[in-house]
C-alpha cells in the first residue's frame, strides 16, 4: 500500500469537493481548482475526509494512488492557503523591480527583462533582490518561479544569478595562478 496514497485528505469547512466522473473539483476562498484524476483511482468523500482508494494492486494502480492523493490534497491546500514561492537575485547590478504587475529584471544584460506573469499568478517584490511568486496552482507556480530562474540561473564560480530562497550553490575554485 502506498505511504502517501493512504493517508486521509482533510477537508476544511471553507472547501466543498465535488466529484462529477473522473473530475475532481474544489472550490474555497481563494477561488477554484479541478484535476482529473485516474480511472485507475477511485475518491471517497466522507464526514469531511477524503480518502484515494484503488481497486486491484496492479502496477499501474499503484502507481497512480500516491500521485492522485497529492494531487487531490495540493488543490484543496491552493483553494485554502494558496502557494508561494521566493527567489533571490545575487548580483552586483543585479535587481528585480515591479512595474504596474509586470516584473522588471535588470541582469547584468544589454538588455532588461520585462516578465508578464501568466493568469491567475501574483508577483511582488521585496527591496531589490526577492521576487515572490504566489498563486493557487501548486504546477503554474512553480513553473513561473522555474521560468524566472532560467534567466539568469546561479554560476558556480562568484554564485551570481536567480536562485530560490534557501537553495545552496555548489561553488567552484576559479583558475589558479602558475
Amino acid at each position: 500500500m502506498s505511504r502517501i496514497g493512504k493517508q486521509p485528505i482533510v477537508i476544511p469547512d471553507a472547501v466543498t469537493l465535488d466529484v462529477k466522473g473522473n473530475i475532481v473539483t474544489a472550490k474555497g476562498p481563494k477561488g477554484e481548482l479541478s484535476v482529473s484524476i485516474n480511472k485507475n483511482v477511485h475518491l471517497k468523500i466522507d464526514n469531511g475526509t477524503a480518502t484515494v482508494t484503488r481497486p486491484s494492486d496492479e502496477k499501474e494502480s499503484r502507481a497512480m494512488h500516491g500521485l492522485y492523493r497529492s494531487l487531490v490534497n495540493n488543490i484543496i491546500e491552493g483553494v485554502t492557503a494558496g502557494f508561494e514561492k521566493r527567489l533571490e537575485v545575487v548580483g552586483v547590478g543585479y535587481r528585480a523591480e515591479m512595474k504596474g504587475k509586470n516584473l522588471f529584471l535588470s541582469l547584468g544584460f544589454s538588455h532588461d527583462i520585462l516578465f508578464k506573469p501568466s493568469e491567475g499568478i501574483e508577483l511582488a517584490t521585496e527591496g531589490n533582490n526577492t521576487i515572490i511568486v504566489r498563486g493557487i496552482d501548486k504546477v503554474l507556480v512553480g513553473q513561473v518561479a522555474a521560468k524566472i530562474r532560467s534567466f539568469r540561473p546561479p554560476e558556480p564560480y562568484k554564485g551570481k544569478g536567480i536562485r530560490y530562497a534557501g537553495e545552496q550553490i555548489r561553488r567552484k575554485a576559479g583558475k589558479t595562478a602558475a
